[in-house]
């Protein structure tokens, strides 16, 4: 671990780029000869990354696999030749999971905030905001939903209630993102060493965003592209992961726009997403219940009674499926308690 007698140039610059004990504390014997930096981009056949010393191109060993690695991940290099001697292991990872895919793309690493951006138009979709809730959730990050385009609509505060009530305790931040106060509303959760990543679908001003945060801060700012406010589509031109510094401290991850998210071993994080029928459930006559037509379902009766949403249901049965069919049979967790939403006759 870090003492008071290390270095303070070195902690200081570490610290600032996200450093922290959890990573000091995976370190013995000769990994101390290396130095730690942190993956600043991934591309096909290279990697670059961030030291205290500045930004460096990565030597990788003959056989190295860039896919095994994400944006925001820890690794100790050789100081003199740069080569790659070993990844850290990662405090929190998010994965998009392509359906049909046996493994799931690395969006981004030791990310604390997970900035969930969507526009005050017709891409407001809650259902896909349940997605990327989840995802954040299973990552271990904290969701903030950002509610960009605010200036283009007359009715900012109808789409600001419909985004808080999508999960307990969730913040939801408005915003135009050409605002001088955009920045600022966003201070919270872009302090010295903290890590944002932004996500959402194209067009509704991720990149915008990232620009913003970044300020006049040497990162190369991220194009952006036009998009069509009638019906929320357009041509979005990021392409790729890459690591900003935050204007004031911090770190933004900005990725591409997705068009599908798919929910893939996420059993905890929908959990968290649908705390009100997870809390229901053991309140059920039957433990493996689906809440869908048996009798004694406390979940039904919150449906009956008016206290639950009943499209809110519908979604939750539809995300547990979907996680059932895409978690590997070792992972899939084990029927009850809202686990799982297959319907089967008594």
């Amino acid at each position: 671990m870090m003492t008071a007698s290390s270095d303070s140039a070195y902690a200081m610059s570490l610290r600032n780029l996200g450093w922290s004990d959890f990573f000091e504390d995976q370190r013995q014997g000769e990994d101390f000869a290396f130095d730690p930096c942190r993956i600043a981009s991934v591309h096909r056949s290279r990697l670059t990354a961030i030291s205290q010393t500045g930004p460096i191109r990565l030597a990788l060993p003959v056989r190295a696999n860039t896919g095994d690695f994400a944006v925001g991940d820890w690794a100790l290099v050789d100081p003199r030749t740069h080569a790659l001697h070993r990844r850290l292991t990662r405090k929190t990872l998010l994965e998009r999971h392509n359906e049909g895919a046996k493994t799931s793309q690395l969006a981004a690493a030791n990310v604390d905030s997970l900035l969930i951006v969507t526009s005050c138009n017709a891409d407001f979709n809650p259902a896909r905001l349940e997605r990327y809730l989840a995802l954040a959730n299973q990552a271990g990050a904290h969701p903030v939903i950002v509610l960009t385009k605010v200036d283009a609509t007359d009715d900012a505060n109808v789409y600001r209630q419909k985004a808080a009530t999508l999960q307990r305790g969730l913040p939801v931040v408005t915003l135009s993102p050409h605002s001088r106060d955009a920045a600022t509303a966003l201070a919270p959760w872009c302090g010295v060493g903290q890590t944002v990543a932004l996500v959402g679908s194209s067009g509704v001003g991720k990149s915008t965003v990232v620009n913003v945060l970044a300020g006049t801060t040497p990162s190369p700012p991220q194009q952006t592209g036009e998009i069509r406010e009638n019906d929320a589509k357009g041509r979005h031109t990021t392409t790729s992961r890459s690591i900003h510094a935050i204007a004031g401290g911090g770190w933004v991850i900005d990725t591409p726009g997705m068009r599908a998210l798919h929910v893939g071993s996420a059993a905890h994080g929908v959990g968290i997403l649908f705390a009100e029928i997870t809390e229901l459930a053991p309140l059920c006559r039957f433990r493996d219940c689906t809440h869908d037509h048996e009798p004694g379902c406390a979940v039904q009766a919150a449906v009956m009674s008016g206290t639950l949403d009943p499209e809110r249901l519908a979604r939750w049965r539809k995300l547990v499926n979907e996680n059932c069919r895409d978690t590997p049979s070792e992972k899939a967790p084990k029927a009850g308690g809202g686990a799982t939403a297959r319907s089967k006759k008594r």
